[in-house]
């Protein structure tokens, strides 16, 4: 499968009035019982450990990502990229800026989740060496499996 070739990406932190504009993503990207709401999102943004990063293109907002630490790990709370800008490694960029901050922030590990069912999530993923750890089951509002995905992160020198 070809990929589209790379282009410029401005890669930044979140800032408040993007807020809109990321849930507009997020709705976009998920289905609706898995989006989250506004009220979920901003929670996620707003947890003291959390932080979230942009990719910009042409001054657009074509993807973002939120993690958090909790202790010596990283959580992976969402990775989102709208469909016209997938495969053009914005979701890639995300993932090392995301990385990047894990490793500076002291995580020695970084997990997530995704539906059983997202084949090119799981793909993505694990073209970026995470693992499958476990099943989750009925994660996804008490229906949905899910898998638990990780990653040991080695500091880059």
């Amino acid at each position: 499968m070809a990929y589209n070739p790379v282009v410029e990406v401005a890669i930044r932190d979140f800032r408040s009035d993007d807020f809109e504009q990321l849930w507009a993503i997020d709705q976009e990207c998920f289905p609706a019982d898995i989006a989250y709401s506004k009220a979920e999102l901003m929670h996620y943004i707003r947890r003291p450990a959390a932080f979230t990063i942009i990719a910009e293109l042409d001054r657009s907002i074509a993807g973002f990502t939120v993690g958090e630490m909790i202790r010596q790990r990283g959580h992976l709370i969402t990775l989102d990229v709208l469909e016209p800008f997938r495969r053009h490694s914005i979701g890639s960029k995300l993932m090392v800026a995301a990385e990047t901050r894990f490793r500076e922030k002291g995580c020695l590990a970084v997990f997530l989740e995704t539906a059983v069912n997202n084949v090119p999530a799981i793909a993505f993923y694990n073209r970026h060496e995470y693992v499958v750890v476990k099943t989750i089951p009925r994660y996804y509002h008490g229906t949905l499996d899910a898998l638990l995905m990780g990653k040991k992160l080695v500091s880059e020198k």
